[in-house]
């Protein structure tokens, strides 16, 4: 094969190359336009938002606040002196109850990263 074969060859190459990057930024364009007018069929088939009108409204005695407890475990009690064993309909509904002691703990400079982390601790 001679020099002018190669160029030809690689000529071609090149606008095969460039002719189905065309082709495949047409395909992308033509799926993205797809993609849109579907979601606006999907947005038409929608209810209406509400008006200001139709939302909820605050309580005459104002915004509901955040309240905060401290809570700890319910143990499960051991029955040891041979009466059935209680079922789960016998234990009340929450695995936690409030606490006796509701000061917040704060984490301490100097002592470890997390409560019981098991870190050294303050030392």
């Amino acid at each position: 094969m001679s020099t002018a074969t190669y160029e030809l060859l690689a000529a071609s190459s090149h606008a095969l190359n460039v002719t189905m990057a065309f082709v495949g930024g047409l395909v992308i364009a033509g799926a993205l336009i797809w993609a849109v007018r579907m979601g606006m069929r999907v947005m038409e088939r929608e209810p209406e938002r509400p008006h200001a009108d139709e939302h909820g409204k605050l309580p005459p005695t104002g915004a509901v606040h955040e309240e905060r407890e401290m809570r700890e475990p319910d143990e499960v009690p051991l029955i040891t002196d041979g009466s059935p064993r209680l079922m789960p309909y016998e234990l009340h509904h929450s695995g936690s109850r409030r606490g006796q002691d509701q000061i917040r703990r704060r984490w301490l400079p100097g002592s470890s990263g997390s409560f019981g982390g098991g870190g050294p601790g303050h030392v």
